[in-house]
């Protein structure tokens, strides 16, 4: 028989936790968890899903999609309207990767520290 786990927490290594989290808060409109400092920042769902984001010293970014340094993981986000979600997540900061396997279901982007992360036609 499985564990009966809930995933509670995602945690991103990044060089500046509270810029990044203030990227996400933007884009999702989740709260800041109230004791976010310098070294460790985080964002909390109504489900309690915790996306946190922790200083790393000499932090490497991914480079997606030639591995360099490996994604190590990355997220997906279900948006109405693919175009519009891109135009304003790159208004918050992100980048657009050269490389869209398939543009016209998902786009690939990068946040702020360099972490891929998709929108998803939803």
């Amino acid at each position: 028989m499985p564990l009966q786990m809930k995933l509670s927490a995602i945690t991103l290594d990044c060089p500046d936790p509270l810029a990044l989290a203030a990227f996400y808060q933007q884009a999702t409109g989740l709260e800041p968890h109230p004791k976010s400092d310098a070294d460790f920042a985080g964002l909390n769902r109504e489900d309690g899903l915790l996306i946190g984001f922790q200083r790393v010293d000499d932090y490497r970014a991914p480079t997606w999609p030639d591995q360099a340094v490996p994604q190590q993981l990355h997220l997906c986000f279900d948006v109405a309207d693919l175009d519009e979600a891109e135009a304003r997540l790159l208004e918050l900061g992100a980048g657009k990767s050269d490389h869209q396997p398939h543009e016209d279901r998902w786009r690939v982007l990068t946040d702020p520290a360099g972490h891929p992360f998709c929108i998803v036609r939803g």
